[in-house]
């Protein structure tokens, strides 16, 4: 059997342009690259939402919402690096699921597109838990919407010395660990595809 084609989708769960979580997420995807999955790397920036509220959904879905369910419904899983706010996920990453989850027009309730998938989360901090935190929260999120959270997790801490810029992690014993998050995240979406790693 031939390996499946495996598409993973990539976020930051913050919009400051200088978040450690920006600076982790591509460390993330090349491990999930290097095991075989291809990787959209997104922005939120660029799909700028409203707090969740019903009567914006009722008086006509924001298109962004639109665009982020056709991707998630593209890809085979998400990976997610997400600061802490408050010992918990930030708004930034509720608000995307909250969104992403309302049914598609016309079609079923957008919960449906996140089922089966699979996900993998790490976090940075300048705190020394590293947004260990966040990550509990946003591992049950993920699991109540139907997706498949790899138990392999990673919190960077002391994330102004160990993440200096975008894609570069100092501590080869973290950086491991993230690229083996990623690596976990590919290798059972291509169980579930049906497809086999043969590297």
């Amino acid at each position: 059997m031939a390996i499946a084609q495996l598409r993973l989708l990539a976020f930051a769960g913050s919009l400051r342009r200088e978040s450690f979580n920006r600076r982790l997420i591509p460390v993330l995807a090349e491990g999930a690259r290097a095991a075989g999955a291809e990787v959209s790397l997104i922005d939120l920036r660029d799909y700028p939402l409203p707090v969740y509220d019903g009567d914006i959904e009722a008086a006509g879905m924001p298109e962004n919402v639109y665009r982020l369910q056709d991707l998630l419904a593209e890809h085979d899983g998400l990976l997610i690096s997400t600061p802490e706010y408050n010992g918990s996920m930030p708004a930034l990453v509720k608000n995307t699921l909250d969104w992403i989850s309302r049914p598609t027009e016309p079609g079923p309730s957008g919960t449906t597109l996140f089922r089966g998938k699979v996900a993998g989360i790490v976090s940075a901090s300048p705190g020394p838990l590293g947004g260990l935190r966040s990550l509990l929260v946003l591992r049950d999120a993920l699991a109540k919407l139907g997706l498949v959270v790899v138990p392999q997790q990673v919190a960077v801490g002391q994330a102004g010395e160990r993440l200096p810029e975008t894609g570069m992690l100092a501590d080869e014993r973290l950086r491991a660990g993230v690229h083996g998050v990623g690596a976990a995240v590919a290798e059972l979406a291509f169980r579930l595809k049906g497809g086999v790693d043969e590297r």
